[in-house]
């Protein structure tokens, strides 16, 4: 069994773990009356999900973690399957998580119900961890720190590398976050971006880290069984979190990050959306830029039907991450 094939074999793994733990967690989450409470200051439509269950991202996690950890434990073929730099997103996705499910929770149960983890708590718990991650990737791995398309060997950022990394998973995190606002969009945006890094990952022969982006493939196309419109349960900031800040480190391991705005052009441009909208709002004292941010509930605003903002913010982002990937080796 070569690496391409059995890459696609942990995929279609991971989509059945996910869609058989499916039924019995979405039970779960509901006898525990863990349901998303709507804010009033979102489309209207938004009010039918009152209390679908949430937090959805461990239906996800936990395939990924159980598959990673087997597979690293045992040999297929006299080949190893993982190394055991791939624990290093792996832990990230689960720190993220957590910062995830605390405020998920505290928006369900907690004293800022409706509300969840304030901004600076979160971000100061995001920045920790991030910066931790950081560190362990230029030099405890000693990751390539940015490959030029043209150039035969990567550059390097010295010490400033730390801070820009642990930017930029702060900043993935939040906006794969901010893309999570509609049925199947933010699970849809990032099963192409962990699809095509897993590809880029595979050039490289790092085929660890590309069989662990396969695996996050299938199982968000599990969870996607689940959280099409109408979602019988939402990942909440317990999953988006936790994707965007593990797909951050997946393109830092691989130096291949130079045109990840393009490739992730959907979250980017969500993430863009808020800061501009927040910024023009306070220099304005009022004024806005868009209906309302993130960019996708702009559309909903303008009539746009959820299944058709979803599937052309998808058309929209695999382009542009066939795009990205194009020139990532180009020359």
């Amino acid at each position: 069994m070569n690496a391409s094939t059995l890459a696609i074999a942990i995929s279609g793994f991971s989509f059945l773990l996910s869609v058989i733990w499916g039924p019995p967690f979405i039970q779960l989450l509901k006898q525990l009356n863990i349901g998303k409470i709507i804010s009033m200051d979102v489309p209207e439509s938004h009010l039918a999900k009152m209390n679908t269950p949430t937090m959805g991202g461990f239906m996800f996690l936990i395939p990924i973690t159980i598959l990673t950890v087997i597979l690293n434990a045992v040999s297929l073929f006299g080949s190893r399957l993982f190394g055991s730099s791939i624990f290093v997103p792996l832990l990230t996705m689960w720190g993220f998580a957590l910062i995830g499910a605390v405020d998920d929770w505290e928006g369900i149960r907690g004293p800022r119900r409706g509300l969840g983890m304030s901004a600076r708590t979160k971000f100061i718990l995001q920045a920790i961890i991030a910066l931790v991650v950081a560190y362990g990737l230029t030099e405890v791995l000693d990751v390539p720190h940015l490959f030029w398309p043209s150039a035969p060997t990567a550059l390097d950022f010295g010490w400033w590398y730390i801070p820009f990394a642990a930017l930029l998973i702060v900043a993935m995190a939040n906006a794969v976050n901010f893309t999570d606002g509609i049925d199947g969009l933010a699970g849809m945006i990032s099963l192409t971006l962990f699809g095509i890094y897993g590809i880029i990952a595979m050039t490289q022969q790092q085929v660890y880290l590309a069989r662990f982006c396969f695996s996050i493939v299938g199982a968000l196309a599990g969870f996607l069984w689940f959280n099409v419109k109408p979602a019988e349960l939402m990942m909440g900031d317990t999953g988006s979190q936790a994707l965007g800040a593990t797909f951050a480190v997946v393109a830092l391991m691989t130096g291949r990050w130079l045109f990840l705005p393009l490739i992730a052009i959907i979250p980017v441009a969500e993430l863009l959306s808020v800061i501009i909208q927040v910024s023009y709002f306070k220099a304005t004292h009022g004024k806005r830029v868009f209906k309302k941010a993130p960019i996708h509930h702009h559309f909903e605003m303008l009539g746009w039907p959820e299944n058709k903002i979803v599937l052309r913010f998808w058309i929209i982002g695999l382009i542009a991450g066939m795009l990205g990937l194009a020139l990532t080796f180009l020359g």
